[in-house]
């Protein structure tokens, strides 16, 4: 697969998760009802194992071309590389954020 395919791969899997979200972000105007989903928590840990596991795989796939197993194939190792990149620095955006949101209400009067 060509970098192209991967990156939009990736960009449709971050929009979906964005529109989860913001779905379940969005109080019901009809009637509102005790929905209870995961928490922010939940899905935050969950974030977080994605990002190990795509890492996993890239390094994975990284030691096994240097060892010269076949049907591995640079660009595969490339991309695999660059997608835990982009995930890793969308997660260090996001604790980011939280430790400003959180320094933001400290610093609050009371």
């Amino acid at each position: 697969m060509s970098q192209g395919v991967q990156f939009n791969r990736l960009m449709l899997e971050m929009r979906s998760m964005q529109m989860e979200a913001m779905a379940r972000a969005k109080p019901e105007e009809t009637a509102p009802q005790a929905v209870q989903g995961p928490s922010f928590s939940d899905m935050l840990g969950q974030a977080i194992d994605k990002v190990h596991d795509t890492q996993q795989t890239a390094s994975k796939m990284a030691s096994a071309f240097e060892m010269g197993t076949g049907g591995v194939d640079l660009t595969e190792v490339m991309i695999a590389s660059q997608k835990a990149s982009v995930s890793f620095q969308a997660l260090t955006q996001v604790r980011n954020k939280l430790v400003q949101a959180y320094q933001d209400i400290m610093q609050m009067p009371v």
